[in-house]
Formats: C-alpha cells, structure tokens, sequence
C-alpha cells in the first residue's frame, strides 16, 4: 500500500543524504537537509572500566574508525559495548577450551556447557554492535566515509575512455 504509514523502525533503514547525493538521487525525492550532525571525535581512550582485552580491542579499532572520519560522539557508547562484548565473548570462549562443550551439571549427568549460551549472546552483540560501527562488509559498504583524501577517479574507467 503506497503512503501507508509504518511502525518506527520497521522496514528497510534509510540511506544517508550524503550517500544519495552522491549516487546523484536517483529516486528524486526531496533530500533531507536537516540531517544532525554530531561533535566529530579526534582521539579519545578507552574508559577506566573496561578490561585489559576490552580497551586493547579500543586502542585497535577507534583509530581506524577515526581514520575515514565515521566516529561521533554519539557512537561511543556502540564502541564500548562492542569492545565489552568481544571480551566476554573471548571469555566464553577460553571456559569452553578449557572445560569442553559438555560438562557435567550439579547432578551428575552431562550438559551443554553455559559459556556456549554465553559466547553466543556475546557474539550476536558483537555482530549487532559492529553491523552499527560499519565493522562487517556489508555494513561497510552503507557507510560513506568522511576521508576527503580518498581518490574518487575510477582507474578502469579511465581504462575504458582511454
């Protein structure tokens, strides 16, 4: 049904002005010039309360996200949930190593070990979280980057003008 209205957040997500400008607005629908822009980050630390691994996994993905300029302020609470997930996915991970994918319960028969219900809530948070930041290819390729410096001359088709 066209013009039906929908419940927030159902649905496909919306592109990005910046990104349909740039694909040169092919549904030639008004583009919305009012989008916010948030305060731009140059360097931040971690936080205190993050765990060794946690701030390490920091101090490895916030510069690269600061790198093609697609980190506001408002995204730092995505950055740490993710970077304290990884953590306790990695966690997880080592009980599972380290006492098997069956364990044995309270009673005395065999069970799933927990730490797998546990790495695979981690990791679903790590999926959601990182799909936010852009950190998974498809969700990379939705995000326009704020890096001026990146060529936007296409090589092959200089090639095929040539």
């Amino acid at each position: 049904m066209a013009g039906t209205a929908r419940a927030p957040g159902r649905g496909r997500k919306p592109k990005p002005t910046a990104k349909k400008e740039l694909a040169g607005n092919p549904g030639k629908r008004a583009l919305n010039t009012a989008e916010p822009e948030f305060s731009a980050i140059t360097d931040i630390d971690p936080p205190e309360w993050l765990s060794p691994r946690a701030a390490t996994m920091w101090r490895m993905l916030v510069p690269e996200l600061l790198r093609e300029k697609v980190l506001c302020i408002t995204d730092l609470h995505n950055v740490e949930a993710f970077c304290a997930a990884y953590d306790k996915w990695r966690l997880a991970e080592e009980s599972v190593q380290q006492f098997g994918i069956v364990v044995q319960s309270a009673q005395g028969s065999p069970m799933k070990n927990p730490a797998l219900t546990a790495a695979n809530e981690a990791m679903r948070q790590i999926v959601t979280f990182g799909s936010l930041l852009g950190l998974d290819p498809s969700s990379r390729s939705r995000i326009i980057g704020g890096n001026k410096n990146a060529s936007t001359e296409n090589p092959f088709a200089a090639l095929l003008s040539g």
